[in-house]
């Protein structure tokens, strides 16, 4: 009887595993078909942004990437808190899991398919985030930033770019605005995403986000672009967040992030 116990109970613990791995691989083929699909075209600003960052054969093979950063959060005093925090980002399955170790405890939070939730550390959301920015728009700022060639291949996103460059901080780019997506929580009337692709080497390493019946406004951009290992995808080894105005003029910094 023992025996037949434990060996039922594996037949089930096997079978909630397998459930989970095609369930998982299901949500994934969604989002790869227009890989295999030989009727898709790929638009221009999403294979200049995939070759950009490593080519189609890295990407495809990205399916989870982990990164350990460090953290600094900026104050409007002029005053800053440095703390540490594990990223797990599932480029495919539009997933971001942020996790720190801070002196009242563990906090883990992620923002899947543009749904927000804490895991561990309710109490702590604000140590994580001792700024303020959401930690939707947290998430969203660097899952966007890190991802943007997989994202512009969202079955669920319209998006339009500009045919005309304009010159952000000193170089040119390509507006690319993203819309479609009202089933996110935090899409409200008024609210804007707009990814700018570098006109010389097709990066996309800044995201525009304006909400603007909050009158928020928040861009993030990416530095120094390395591989995430041997002929893997690039992702940039800076973040910095900043306030805007309304036109997505720069002002202060909020958080850098160093991989």
């Amino acid at each position: 009887m023992n025996r037949l116990s434990k060996t039922i109970w594996l037949v089930l613990v096997a079978a909630f595993i397998v459930a989970g791995c095609e369930q998982r691989c299901q949500e994934e083929a969604s989002v790869y078909e227009p890989f295999f699909d030989p009727n898709f075209v790929v638009p221009d600003y999403a294979s200049g942004a995939i070759e950009a960052t490593g080519g189609h054969q890295a990407w495809t093979k990205a399916r989870e990437l982990e990164f350990d950063c460090v953290v600094t959060f900026y104050h409007p005093d002029g005053s800053f808190y440095l703390t540490e925090q594990h990223y797990e980002i599932h480029p495919w399955s539009n997933l971001i899991r942020i996790s720190a170790f801070e002196p009242d405890g563990e906090s883990v939070w992620q923002l899947s398919e543009g749904r927000f939730s804490v895991l561990e550390g309710a109490g702590q959301v604000g140590t994580l985030l001792p700024i303020d920015v959401c930690g939707y728009c947290f998430g969203e700022a660097i899952l966007n930033i890190t991802t943007a060639p997989v994202r512009f291949l969202e079955s669920k996103a319209e998006f339009t770019k500009s045919s005309e460059a304009v010159k952000k901080e000193g170089q040119w780019y390509y507006p690319i605005e993203r819309s479609g997506l009202e089933i996110y929580e935090i899409v409200q009337d008024g609210s804007r995403v707009i990814f700018y692709q570098n006109r010389d080497n097709s990066l996309v390493d800044m995201v525009w986000f304006a909400n603007a019946a909050e009158e928020k406004f928040l861009a993030v951009r990416g530095y120094d672009y390395h591989e995430v290992e041997e002929k893997g995808v690039c992702v940039p080894s800076k973040i910095e967040i900043f306030r805007t105005d309304d036109e997505g003029v720069l002002q202060e910094r909020l958080v850098k992030i160093d991989f």
